[in-house]
C-alpha cells in the first residue's frame, strides 16, 4: 500500500549502523559532501558528541573513544576524509560476518537417542565379547527404550532399539528379542493409564 506523504522506514535506505539512527547517518552523509577539510573535521567531532551522549553508560569502557571514531568511518563507509585521532584500519574488520561455527556431533544426526549414545555405541564397538560388553549393551539398549519413549511421547518400537543398536555399533552388538528383556524403570510402558493422585 502505498499513501502520498507517508514514509515508511522499509522503503528507505538501510542503515548501516542502526543503533545510531536516521539522523546521525543523515549528519555523516551531509559531512562527507563538505568540499572543505576544516569543516568536514569540525562535523565530524560534533557527531562524535551526538554519539558519545546517545550511549553514555559505554563512556567508561577503555576502547569507547576508538569504538566511536571507527563507527563513524564505517558510517561513512570510508569516504570521510579527515583527520583521525585514532587508527580506524581495524574498524573493516567490525562489519565482517564470523564464519559459521560446525555443530558438534553432526556425525550424529539421530536426536532421539541423544548425543551421549553414540559415544557408548563407540565403546562398544571396540569392547571384545563378554559379560562386561553383554552388560554394558544391556544398559544402552534400556536407554534407548527410555529415550525413545520420550521422543515419541510414549510409544517405542523393541526392533527398532535393536536394529539401531546394531547399526550403530556396525553389527556388533545383535539383541535377541525373543530373550533380551527390556527394564525401563517407573517409564510408562505405551497405553500404561496410571491414574493421578489428587
Amino acid at each position: 500500500m502505498n499513501i502520498e506523504g507517508l514514509d515508511y522506514n522499509t522503503q528507505r535506505e538501510k542503515l548501516i549502523l542502526p543503533e545510531y539512527g536516521r539522523e546521525v547517518q543523515k549528519m555523516v552523509d551531509y559531512a562527507v559532501t563538505l568540499e572543505n577539510k576544516e569543516e568536514r573535521q569540525r562535523c565530524a567531532e560534533t557527531i562524535i558528541g551526538i554519539m558519545e551522549r546517545m550511549f553514555p553508560q559505554s563512556s567508561e569502557n577503555v576502547d569507547y573513544e576508538q569504538k566511536l571514531w571507527d563507527h563513524l568511518a564505517i558510517m561513512s563507509n570510508f569516504r570521510l576524509d579527515i583527520d583521525y585521532p585514532v587508527d580506524i584500519n581495524e574498524a573493516k574488520s567490525i562489519l565482517k560476518k564470523p564464519q559459521p561455527m560446525g555443530y558438534p556431533k553432526q556425525k550424529n544426526p539421530i536426536k532421539h537417542y541423544g548425543s551421549m549414545m553414540f559415544e557408548l555405541f563407540d565403546k562398544l564397538k571396540g569392547m571384545e565379547p563378554g559379560p562386561e560388553r553383554d552388560e554394558l549393551a544391556r544398559l544402552t539398549a534400556n536407554q534407548m527404550k527410555r529415550n525413545l519413549m520420550q521422543w515419541s511421547h510414549g510409544s517405542s518400537d523393541d526392533e527398532k532399539i535393536a536394529s539401531d543398536l546394531a547399526r550403530f555399533t556396525d553389527g556388533k552388538i545383535q539383541l535377541d528379542l525373543d530373550t533380551f528383556k527390556f527394564n525401563i524403570g517407573n517409564m510408562r510402558e505405551p497405553g500404561d493409564k496410571r491414574r493421578k493422585r489428587r
